[in-house]
């Protein structure tokens, strides 16, 4: 008995000790980041978060919450907003409407990066708020108060008190042409009906400025409102090329023969952004009709972006025939980088697992002969493929790759779920490779290794 009750007191004196230390960093890099976070200057911090950034870490993100609710250091707080508003990730939303409702307390700086975070991760319950903020005709902040309704509007079950609101913000306010741009783009976000008569009227308007005339057709191929098709086939004969090649891209998302009739005819035009707008309406629209124009820019038209939209385009839609004009663009050495590089990435996007090969293929003739911008690229686009072939080049690079190489080699085996690499991976997680040992760690988290 008194064995038992020794035992008993034992492991009430050491359980406390056991859960402290469940608790604590689990390495010391986590150790001294905390240590950053709680002590550090807010140039550290800075520091730290765009470190955090680049590894897509969300270790540190409840000890970053708990400073920016007990700082008003502008530098420390639009970095954790960004931080946070980059990945949508929720936790601050109490701090960042503190940071607008006592605006005055508060640098311009995070006032703005804490309506730009409520718009990201669409906090219906900010809109008050920011309609408030707006309504106060604070100008530093009117660009981004309507960005933000325009983001959270798109996320509201009902959006048309927010449409409402807006349009009459831009006739009856005097917001100035850069925030009257601001508020067509939001209503394109919003990608509410509603909105859609309204645009057209500025799409119509000849008198109206180029700037928003554009706009007005980009936000109304975002609603895409079947309502809005004749303002931008109106739009498409333009005398002005701008206005020409939005219209064209606006026309993705319409549908019937006339539509793809003035696609396909905007591949003649002289201007070369309406030729790319043509290949990106063709894209959006898996326009198979459009195949042999696209053919006709990916190996001819003298603008390389043109090339790339077509590139796209084709891979997009993806038929036999385009995949076949994709391989021969991809195989022919002569090609620049840029376009067999672009059509490579294409073919693994469409069919891996019939494709992979060949660029490993060619990933190696690369590197034989010393094509460091090739092959660095064949690298990038296989590391973010599905296809089983890539396993043993992930091996191959684990046993005798340089650090880029071993990293891209975590990514293939992320993507692809490739377990039979775990003691690889695990043998990165290893201190000694530095900057490696920390996307290992992440890899063997994600994957429960």
């Amino acid at each position: 008995m008194k064995k038992s009750m020794a035992a008993v007191l034992l492991f009430l004196v050491l359980f406390p000790v056991f859960s402290q230390k469940v608790e604590e960093p689990s390495t010391d890099t986590d150790a001294k980041r905390l240590d950053t976070i709680r002590y550090g200057t807010e140039t550290e911090i800075a520091a730290l978060i765009q470190t955090l950034k680049t590894e897509n870490t969300p270790g540190m993100d409840d000890e970053l919450i708990t400073v920016a609710k007990n700082t008003r250091n502008r530098s420390i707080l639009s970095g954790v907003f960004s931080f946070f508003a980059d990945r949508e990730k929720t936790g601050l939303e109490e701090r960042a409407l503190k940071a607008i409702e006592e605006r005055d307390d508060e640098a311009n700086e995070t006032v703005l990066a804490a309506l730009a975070y409520l718009g990201k991760i669409k906090a219906v319950q900010a809109v008050l708020s920011i309609r408030s903020l707006l309504d106060a005709e604070e100008s530093r902040f009117s660009g981004a108060c309507i960005k933000a309704l325009g983001l959270i509007g798109g996320s509201m079950p009902d959006a048309a008190e927010t449409v409402e609101y807006l349009i009459d913000y831009y006739q009856n306010r005097t917001p100035g042409d850069e925030n009257r741009r601001e508020i067509i783009i939001a209503l394109g976000e919003m990608k509410a009906a509603a909105g859609a008569p309204f645009l057209q009227e500025i799409v119509e308007n000849n008198d109206e400025r180029p700037v928003l005339r554009m706009s007005a057709l980009d936000a109304l191929a975002k609603i895409g409102d079947p309502g809005g098709l004749p303002a931008v086939l109106q739009a498409v004969e333009s005398a002005d090329p701008n206005i020409r090649s939005s219209a064209v891209a606006a026309l993705g998302p319409f549908q019937g023969d006339e539509v793809n009739k003035t696609i396909l005819e905007a591949f003649r035009d002289g201007y070369y952004k309406t030729r790319m707008a043509a290949a990106q309406a063709a894209r959006d629209r898996r326009l198979a009709e459009a195949v042999p124009y696209l053919r006709f820019r990916a190996e001819r038209d003298d603008v390389p972006a043109v090339k790339d939209e077509a590139i796209k385009a084709l891979g997009a839609i993806g038929n036999s025939d385009s995949l076949a004009i994709l391989s021969s663009l991809f195989a022919e050495r002569k090609n620049t980088d840029r376009v067999r590089l672009l059509s490579a990435e294409m073919l693994l996007q469409d069919n891996a697992d019939a494709y992979a090969a060949k660029v490993i293929e060619e990933l190696d003739e690369a590197k034989q002969k010393n094509l460091t911008s090739l092959y660095n690229g064949f690298l990038r686009i296989l590391s973010t493929a599905k296809a089983p072939a890539l396993e043993d080049l992930a091996r191959r690079f684990f046993v005798s790759g340089a650090v880029v190489e071993k990293s891209y080699a975590l990514d293939m085996v992320r993507n692809n779920n490739f377990r039979s690499l775990a003691d690889q991976v695990r043998e990165l997680t290893n201190e000694k490779y530095g900057s490696l040992s920390r996307k290992a760690k992440v890899v063997v988290e994600q994957m429960g290794l």
